[in-house]
């Protein structure tokens, strides 16, 4: 299950909007030439000289706020199995950076974190042992420098300068000069050099591709596989990879009937041209918004406002009032994985247009707060939150509710690009152990549906293991249900233009083609 994170993140190949201004910064510029002797030699200087920020004694032992915040947020993923997302903000707002240096340090954490595999491979070739016998924290300094040399626009100086500061301020002296030595090796060829060193001779596509986009080999491999299930070409496999480098915009969307989008669109923002009530912003301060503050606008990725919406608009014919529901005569619609609760937000607040009312329930109690504070905005008796199995609610409240969204846990191959340390942590293994738990959540929101009820499957995973291979096992075993047509669902809900997202009754969203997070969505109908 994935919702969107907010802010901006760099790409592999490129450079924030703060880049050249925090090297020149960092790195200073040439000398005045008036303080050299014919030989080129320094003059003595007055002891009167005040020193500045640019000084060598100063410049390389202090380390610079926000290459520190993106060292920090390396040591939190590594150390702590933290998400970036997450951590960044909270250490940007820790050390008071402003909005340029807020980008440079995101540029930096995300573009490092992104290309870890590939800089690894650099950096293997560079240092005297191997990877693994090299303290974590000097290794994060060396991803953190070789970001900034080989895929941002930081003078090489600057960069080296800079980071060996970093080095010696947090980590010693003694491992500064290790990092010194090696990122002056890195900078001996450019980031397409390293990369036709790297392939050369290399015959397996599938590594060439690895080394080239940053991905590890069996995500390679997994997302060829997901291509083809869902109907696409297999070469289609760069683009895709390339796109889950690129840094993506910050998707928005005003909760219909509670919010509107006109305050970001004074800001900066843009419409979106996939759904409406969504825009697109280039990040910056989000919270500055009274909107955003209130909770009716909201940061969310286009793929999840889509399956929402769509799950939302299934006509589903004459009601049967024997099949419970709310109560009130309205439909009852249950988010069975509501946690952190993006999607239930919005799903309130179609709900509240409707005259339906909304169960989200989450399993986590911390989960399940911030789902009622992302509920917050919509009027209260629309809505309640449960905390407790997913599992159980299909045993407990049979046939109860008109529509089910069950987003289950899963991978989340699909949010790669926003994620950008999940490509590194996922292993082959997590799509075996997370099957099982995708199968009962959705037996159990089956089964929570009343006949004539939709039940909307959705991962934010592309992997036919966590997507069509879990609708066949589950449908397979009953005759009491029947898929509907989700890619015509989806384009029922979206701007003007087919998304082009259906195959065999099921639909996909995808990066590179819809610049969204890959996100599977099923619609399942229980016959009456």
């Amino acid at each position: 299950m994935s919702e969107s994170s907010g802010g901006n993140s760099g790409g592999h190949g490129s450079g924030g909007a703060g880049s050249g201004g925090r090297g020149g910064r960092g790195g200073g510029g040439k000398r005045d030439s008036s303080q050299r002797n014919a030989q080129g030699r320094e003059r003595n200087r007055s002891s009167q000289r005040s020193f500045t920020g640019n000084a060598p004694s100063q410049r390389t032992r202090r380390a610079d706020p926000a290459r520190l915040v993106a060292f920090e947020v390396l040591r939190a993923v590594a150390a702590e199995d933290a998400y970036a997302n997450l951590v960044l903000p909270a250490r940007i707002r820790h050390h008071g950076l402003d909005k340029r240096d807020a980008g440079f340090a995101t540029e930096l954490s995300y573009g490092a974190l992104r290309g870890q595999g590939t800089y690894d491979a650099i950096l293997a070739r560079c240092v005297d042992r191997p990877l693994d016998q090299l303290d974590l924290a000097i290794l994060d300094a060396l991803r953190i420098g070789t970001h900034q040399l080989l895929a941002m626009r930081v003078p090489a100086h600057a960069a080296l300068d800079q980071t060996v500061g970093l080095a010696r301020a947090v980590i010693g002296a003694g491992p500064s000069a290790l990092i010194n030595a090696v990122l002056r090796k890195v900078t001996a060829h450019s980031l397409d050099e390293w990369l036709e060193l790297l392939v050369s001779g290399e015959s397996d596509e599938t590594k060439v591709a690895s080394l080239r986009y940053a991905h590890p080999e069996w995500i390679v491999r997994a997302m060829r596989q997901s291509l083809v299930a869902h109907g696409r070409s297999a070469a289609e496999i760069n683009d895709l990879l390339e796109a889950d480098n690129a840094a993506p915009v910050v998707n928005l969307v005003a909760l219909p009937g509670l919010g509107n989008l006109d305050e970001a669109i004074e800001g900066g923002a843009t419409p979106g041209v996939l759904v409406e009530g969504s825009a697109l912003s280039s990040g910056g301060d989000l919270g500055r918004l009274a909107s955003v503050r209130n909770g009716s606008t909201r940061v969310q990725d286009v793929g999840s406002q889509l399956v929402a919406r769509a799950m939302a608009a299934v006509d589903l014919g004459p009601r049967l009032e024997s099949g419970a529901g709310s109560g009130t005569g309205g439909e009852a619609w249950l988010d069975l994985c509501a946690g952190p609760g993006g999607k239930a937000a919005l799903l309130g607040a179609l709900a509240n247009a409707s005259g339906a009312t909304l169960l989200a329930n989450e399993p986590a109690p911390h989960r399940a707060k911030l789902v009622s504070q992302a509920l917050s905005a919509v009027p209260r008796d629309v809505w309640r939150v449960r905390t407790g199995d997913g599992r159980e609610v299909g045993t407990e409240q049979p046939e109860s509710f008109d529509r089910v969204l069950v987003d289950v846990p899963c991978s989340g191959l699909g949010a790669l690009r926003r994620r950008p340390e999940s490509r590194w942590r996922r292993t082959p293994k997590d799509l075996a152990d997370l099957g099982p738990l995708q199968r009962d959540l959705l037996r159990s929101a089956l089964d929570a549906v009343r006949p004539g009820g939709v039940v909307a499957y959705v991962t934010c995973s592309p992997h036919p293991a966590e997507t069509t291979a879990v609708v066949a096992d589950v449908l397979r075993k009953r005759d009491d249900l029947e898929l509907l047509d989700a890619g015509a669902a989806l384009d029922s809900v979206s701007l003007p233009g087919s998304l082009g997202a259906g195959h065999e009754s099921t639909a996909q969203l995808w990066p590179h083609i819809h610049s969204t997070d890959a996100m599977f969505l099923a619609l399942i109908r229980k016959k009456i």
